[in-house]
C-alpha cells in the first residue's frame, strides 16, 4: 500500500481552485493538471507500507487529540525545480502542531519523516516532458499570484492510499481522524 496523510478541502475552496485552473487551462499547455478529487494538503508521506505497519499507523493516528485547524489558501506559486504549479497553505499554529503530532504518530511505526520543511500545498498542475520551463514561464504569465480564497476549518485529517496511474493518481481513504474535542 502506497500511503500519506492529508486533510481533505472544503467544497468551497475546491469551488475556487476549480475557477482559477478552469480559466488557465489548455490542451497544448504542456502541464498535466491534477483532478479536483485528488486535491488535499498532505500531512505525512508514508510511502509504501507492509500491513503490519499500516495497522500500527491506523492506531497511532487514532489517538491524535488536536484542535480544529483553520486552513486558507495562501496565493498560489511554483516549485520551479519539480515543475510544479500549487496553491500555498498558510501555516497556522494549529496546523503546524497537527503536522507534528502526525510525524510523532507515525514515527512509533517505524516510519521516517522528510527532513525539508514543512512546506504546505495542494499540486495543481505538474509540468511534463523536456520543455516543463517553458511551459511554466507561460503559465506564470497567465495568472494572478494575489488570487483569494475561502478559508476553512478542517475537521478531520486522512490516511490515504495512491493507486499511480498513466492519467495521474487516484486516492482513496483508508481512516479518518476527527479534530476537535474527543
Amino acid at each position: 500500500m502506497r500511503l500519506f496523510i492529508g486533510i481533505p478541502l472544503a467544497p468551497e475552496v475546491i469551488d475556487a481552485l476549480q475557477d482559477i485552473t478552469a480559466s488557465l487551462r489548455s490542451t497544448s499547455d504542456g502541464l498535466r493538471w491534477s483532478a479536483a478529487e485528488s486535491w488535499h494538503i498532505t500531512l505525512q508521506f508514508l510511502g509504501e507500507t507492509p500491513p503490519e505497519r499500516y495497522d500500527c499507523a491506523l492506531a497511532r493516528l487514532r489517538e491524535i487529540r488536536s484542535p480544529q485547524v483553520p486552513v486558507w489558501l495562501d496565493g498560489i506559486g511554483f516549485f520551479d525545480r519539480a515543475g510544479v504549479f500549487f496553491a500555498g497553505v498558510n501555516v497556522s499554529p494549529e496546523l503546524r502542531l497537527l503536522q507534528k503530532q502526525v510525524i510523532t504518530a507515525t514515527a512509533q511505526c517505524g516510519f521516517i519523516p522528510e527532513e525539508r520543511p514543512f512546506h504546505p500545498h495542494v499540486t495543481l498542475a505538474r509540468a511534463k516532458g523536456d520543455n516543463r520551463g517553458q511551459a511554466l514561464r507561460r503559465l506564470k504569465a497567465r495568472i494572478d499570484p494575489k488570487a483569494a480564497f475561502p478559508r476553512i476549518v478542517a475537521t478531520e485529517f486522512l490516511l490515504y492510499e495512491a493507486f499511480l496511474g498513466a492519467g495521474g493518481s487516484r486516492y482513496e481513504v483508508r481512516g479518518r481522524f476527527p479534530l476537535g474535542e474527543h
